[in-house]
């Protein structure tokens, strides 16, 4: 890369991260709320509902991690690639993105098919490994189309249109509610599903979202001379074995951070179902935050993709610096918000009348004061892994992420929640650990680097 003339000013550059991240931010913020709206909903219905829901969201989420490093790595491919004025790459890495990710979701599909026993293997409650084995089985078929969203949003944000995406996905919450409704609950006369009507509206709104989102990405003037679809049955090995090389170490990396997260919800369940609940919602809370810092990290990867295209180092530099002041700015003020309003987003996901809602409640709060401490590392973790995405570079972060949450992560979490007798709150300071080494050895590699 050679230097080239840039405006390396921090209000331009953080202004360029705002404009195309913030729609980023609102569209990862109403992903999200799907998520958050099946708890709260699922929490209103039964804890035994809430704690099976949590469960399968966990485990479906591990694999689609495991699969949206595809999409992941359609973004700065994209990116690159157009600003490279190369439309040809433009269209063929999006195209076998998807079918990489149609392939790998054909794979995983027996695994949700058949989840229930595999729960009862991991030590769950009886009742909540049934039911979670029940979501399961539904909500897999909503592997392939969750994942092609993906893609097409990478796609999309690679090239500048982000409102869509935002507004698309807006939608989607709404739908989610409504289905939910009739659903979880039995309304209107339709059955009373609880987890198992959750997951059947996950797979329909996943179904509705690809079809609007792709319809505008093929249909839109401006966007129709790529020809996404055009001969999309032809296998293009060249591209599939680029995507795959970036994508599957970045859905590697991914999966260890993911994989703790999950680890530590298993941990969580062996301290019964209460913990778990609380965990989960503890995690529902500080997930939905980090929506901010994953759409900024998606700005500033597509940022840093451009200037690679052009060969801009300078201008790389200048937007790496004015992402990371940006989302620590937002990590300070997420901390001030966790510290002031705990006992009311935790209460937020309980009925007013819950029996259960007071020996919940503490547990949430408790796991939420630890939380606050490991935004600012959460946040350099995920900025870290989108610099080194936006210059191509996703191997070398794979091992770093597999060191850093299951080599101290994990141990950590297990030594001191179990070990030591801390029990939850043990169990989330070893999350501190894993992400602070992460933060640490990705920003050193990309820095040094350049």
């Amino acid at each position: 890369m050679t230097t080239a003339p840039a405006n390396t000013g921090f209000l331009f550059n953080a202004r360029a991260v705002l404009v195309l991240g913030l729609p980023l931010v609102g569209s990862h913020v109403a992903q999200f709320a799907l998520h958050v709206v099946d708890t709260i909903m699922l929490g209103w219905y039964s804890i035994t509902d809430l704690a099976a829901g949590a469960l399968g969201a966990t485990v479906f989420f591990v694999f689609f991690t495991l699969g949206s490093g595809f999409a992941h790595a359609v973004m700065p491919m994209v990116a690159t690639a157009a600003a490279s004025d190369n439309e040809t790459d433009v269209r063929r890495v999006t195209r076998m993105g998807m079918w990489l990710s149609i392939g790998y979701a054909i794979i995983v599909l027996p695994l949700f098919v058949y989840a229930s026993p595999l729960l009862n293997a991991m030590g769950q409650d009886p009742d909540v490994a049934r039911l979670g084995g029940a979501y399961l089985s539904i909500v897999g078929y909503g592997m392939a189309p969750a994942l092609l969203v993906m893609v097409i949003k990478s796609y999309l944000a690679a090239l500048g249109r982000t409102q869509v995406v935002l507004w698309i996905t807006v939608a989607a919450v709404f739908l989610n509610m409504g289905i939910n409704w009739l659903l979880i609950f039995g309304n209107l006369g339709f059955p009373e599903l609880g987890a198992r009507g959750a997951a059947i509206a996950s797979v329909a709104v996943q179904t509705a979202t690809l079809i609007l989102i792709l319809a505008y990405a093929v249909l839109l003037p401006a966007l129709r001379h790529y020809q996404l679809l055009v001969r999309f049955w032809r296998p293009d090995w060249s591209a599939m074995r680029q995507v795959n090389a970036l994508g599957l170490p970045i859905g590697l990396a991914m999966l260890a951070e993911t994989g703790l997260f999950a680890a530590s919800a298993v941990m969580m369940g062996w301290l019964g179902k209460l913990s778990l609940a609380a965990h989960s919602i503890a995690l529902e809370v500080t997930a939905l935050f980090f929506m901010v810092h994953l759409g900024l990290a998606n700005a500033a990867t597509v940022l840093v993709g451009r200037a690679k295209g052009r060969r801009d180092r300078e201008g790389l530099k200048a937007v790496a610096k004015a992402s990371m002041i940006l989302s620590l700015i937002f990590a300070f003020g997420t901390m001030m918000i966790y510290w002031l309003f705990a006992e009311q987003m935790v209460g937020l996901f309980l009925k007013p009348d819950d029996p259960e809602r007071h020996l919940i409640i503490p547990v949430g709060v408790t796991l939420l004061m630890v939380a606050a401490l490991f935004q600012l590392v959460d946040a350099g973790q995920a900025m870290g892994m989108g610099f080194l995405r936006g210059i191509h570079d996703t191997k070398q972060p794979m091992i770093i992420a597999a060191v850093s949450y299951w080599l101290i992560g994990l141990p950590v979490s297990y030594g001191l929640g179990f070990g030591l007798g801390l029990e939850g709150v043990g169990v989330w300071f070893g999350l501190v650990f894993g992400l602070s080494a992460a933060a640490v050895a990705l920003h050193w590699r990309f820095w040094r680097g350049l």
